[in-house]
Order: structure tokens, then C-alpha cells, then sequence
């Protein structure tokens, strides 16, 4: 039986990636040369290899491995490896960054150009994708300590406290004041760690918002000015950079952070799960992209009749709603985050939609009272006032 591994995680400094690279590769020649198969192990990410602990906070991971022997159906995938990582080795080395969509065209031309090559050739991005993934897997790093990011951004960000401070990679700072904004949302790109946060004047709470569309309605109608706050869209299943933003926000500014999202299972699981306590896919990223502090705020099953939120019945015969349901489901009965007893409020919610078959958008509250703009905002700053949330 796996057993979970919780160790303090180290950031990685370029020579110990490049020392790293070197030795696999060594490994792999030695081996070789002995006329043995070498076997490349890497830190199984997957749910049957996740640990909850609530002290800790987020998954954490196992003590299985993903073994690959070369042998004649691993053989493209350890060589794709191992031309990938030359890649990668060189960018830490002249401190060169690419995206992982960048990554994936460098190496389209290099195996175009070079009928050597050919058998190498990936295609689509996510074979590529699924060979840097294998790379930070068997070093146990994270991507960007490859200098390899993904192309996605911090979630759209509103406050009239907040100030950010930004140290580029070249060294030089730049420092944005989000009051001086508007209604424009500021938005952190790829590395929030690089990012120093300072409240012009006490921040009470910030909210994050599982559609963007929200927070911006929210902002138009004036909620960062008569409240001193944060609210962040996630814009869906939270990015990475989305949740080491958050992550920031809470190590630094220490403010109750709360979710408010739809009432359905994909939300609970994908979304609300995955901010608070990481993936069982990122088990090797998820101590620096989660915030444990953060609280549901809602929609929660009681507000619909409080509120008397329009919700309405979740088909089986729509393949999409099935298959979240089995999910759902599945993670009742084996996901350790809801089967830890810290979570039993937040796994009722989803015994709840799994039981009665009902969906309520987080929109619903702006039909509450259609001609208040505001009626949304009030339901929100009542609830945490009342302290209507999940911790």
C-alpha cells in the first residue's frame, strides 16, 4: 500500500535542474553501454496515489512510481523524452523561457528539418505536453523550474487596496496600483511568486469567482468601491497561474478568502476542489498552486429555498451531466479529499447533488430581484456576515 509522502517542497536552483538532467542522461548512456534496458521512474500522479491530510491542507503524494523500461513499446517515449529535456536544459542554461505551446513547435521544426528525427515527431501539443510532464514527474520539479510555462494567466483581478509589486526576470521591479485601474482587471501572467503584495488599507475579504463574467458585472456595478476587497474571475477550472494567485494572496496579505460558484457537482470537484487542495494530477505542484484557507461561500444547497434561487433538474440522458454525476460519484467513494472527515460539509453538498439531481447557477441570485443591481452583492456580504459558508 502507498504511503504519503509529505516533505517541506525546496525550489530548485538552475545548477541542481541542469545536475539532475546530466545524471538521467548518464544513467541512461551507462546502462546502455552494459547492454541493460535502463528504467526511468517518475512520482505516480494519479487519484490512487493522492493523500488529504487537513493539516497539511492539500493532496500530496504516494510513494508510487511509474516505471518505463525501454523496451520496444517505450522506446518513443523515452527518446522523446530525452530530446525534450536537451531542450529544456539548454533554455535553464542561457535562461531562455518558452511556453509549453512555444516548446512544442520548437521541437515540430528541429524533427521536420531533420530526417533523423522523423520518428520523434508529435502530433498534436498534447504528446508534447504529456512528455514535460513526464520530465517533471521523474525530477520531482515543477516546469517552471525548467523555464517552461504554460500560456495561461492569473485570474482578472479588481481591488482599490491592493498593490503589486513585480520583480522581472532581468531584475528590474515594477510596481502597479490596482485603484488606479478603473475597471480595467489587472492580471498576473505565468510566475505570481515574483509578485510582492501590499494593502494600501485593510482588505476585509476576497472572493473568487468561478465566472469572469460575474466579477466583472460585480465591478461595473460598483462592489470594489463600497467594500474593501479583492475579487478575482477564474475564468472555469482554475490555471496554474490562477491558483499560485490566490496561493500569494493568502501567504501574504492573510485576508479570509472565500469561492463563489454554481451549485453542481463538476464545480465542486473541478473547480472548488482544485483551488483549495490541488489535483491529483499537479500531486508534485499542488504545496505552491492551492489556497487551503479558502471557504465555499456558495451557492449552497440551503440558499435556493432561502433565496428562492431558480435551480433546475440535471438530466442523466445529457452525456455531459452523466458523466459528471459518475464522477462525482467516484469521488465520494475515493477521492481522500471528501472522504476526509475535515470535508464532511463539503461532501453532504455533493451527496446532495448527486441525490437530488439539481443545478443552481451562481447567476441565480441576480434573479432574486432583477431590477436590484446590487441584489448579488447583498446576498454575498450578508452571507459572510452570517458566516454561510463551508470552511
Amino acid at each position: 500500500m502507498a504511503k504519503a509522502v509529505f516533505t517541506k517542497r525546496v525550489a530548485k536552483k538552475d545548477t541542481e535542474i541542469i545536475g539532475m538532467g546530466k545524471e538521467m542522461c548518464e544513467y541512461i548512456l551507462s546502462d546502455l553501454e552494459k547492454a541493460k534496458r535502463p528504467v526511468l521512474q517518475a512520482t505516480k500522479c494519479a487519484l490512487d496515489n493522492s493523500f488529504y491530510n487537513a493539516k497539511v491542507g492539500y493532496l500530496t503524494p504516494g510513494n508510487k512510481k511509474v516505471s518505463s523500461e525501454l523496451n520496444v513499446s517505450s522506446v518513443k517515449k523515452i527518446s522523446r523524452a530525452i530530446f525534450m529535456l536537451e531542450i529544456l536544459l539548454r533554455n535553464v542554461e542561457i535562461s531562455n523561457i518558452n511556453t509549453k505551446r512555444e516548446l512544442y513547435y520548437v521541437a515540430k521544426g528541429l524533427v521536420k528539418h531533420d530526417s533523423k528525427l522523423r520518428a520523434l515527431d508529435f502530433q498534436d501539443q498534447d504528446e508534447s505536453d504529456s512528455v514535460i510532464d513526464f520530465i517533471c514527474e521523474m525530477m520531482e520539479a515543477y516546469r517552471e523550474e525548467l523555464n517552461c510555462v504554460a500560456d495561461d494567466r492569473g485570474g482578472q483581478t479588481y481591488s482599490k487596496q491592493l498593490v503589486v509589486t513585480e520583480t522581472e526576470l532581468d531584475g528590474n521591479v515594477a510596481v502597479v496600483d490596482l485603484s488606479s485601474l478603473g475597471t480595467a482587471p489587472y492580471q498576473p501572467k505565468n510566475r505570481p511568486q515574483n509578485l510582492t503584495l501590499k494593502a494600501k488599507q485593510k482588505i476585509d475579504f476576497c472572493i473568487i469567482i468561478e465566472s469572469q463574467g460575474t466579477a466583472n458585472t460585480l465591478v461595473a456595478n460598483g462592489f470594489t468601491k463600497r467594500h474593501n476587497c479583492i475579487l478575482i474571475g477564474a475564468q472555469g477550472v482554475p490555471s496554474n497561474a490562477v491558483r499560485a494567485w490566490v496561493k500569494r494572496i493568502q501567504d501574504q496579505l492573510r485576508v479570509p478568502l472565500y469561492f463563489f460558484g454554481d451549485l453542481d457537482a463538476y464545480t465542486m470537484q473541478n473547480i472548488f476542489r482544485t483551488l483549495k487542495a490541488g489535483s491529483a494530477a499537479s500531486l508534485i505542484r499542488n504545496s505552491d498552486f492551492c489556497a487551503p484557507d479558502v471557504k465555499f461561500l456558495g451557492v449552497l444547497p440551503e440558499d435556493i429555498k432561502k433565496y428562492d434561487l431558480v435551480d433546475y433538474p440535471v438530466k442523466e440522458n445529457d452525456v455531459q451531466e452523466a458523466r459528471s454525476l459518475k464522477k462525482a460519484r467516484d469521488a465520494l467513494a475515493n477521492d481522500p479529499f471528501f472522504k476526509d472527515k475535515k470535508n464532511k460539509e463539503l461532501k453532504a453538498i455533493l451527496d446532495w447533488l448527486v441525490k437530488n439531481k439539481r443545478r443552481c447557477e451562481q447567476q441565480a441570485y441576480i434573479s432574486v430581484d432583477p431590477r436590484d443591481p446590487q441584489m448579488m452583492e447583498k446576498i454575498l456580504i450578508d452571507k459572510i456576515k452570517r458566516g454561510e459558508y463551508i470552511a
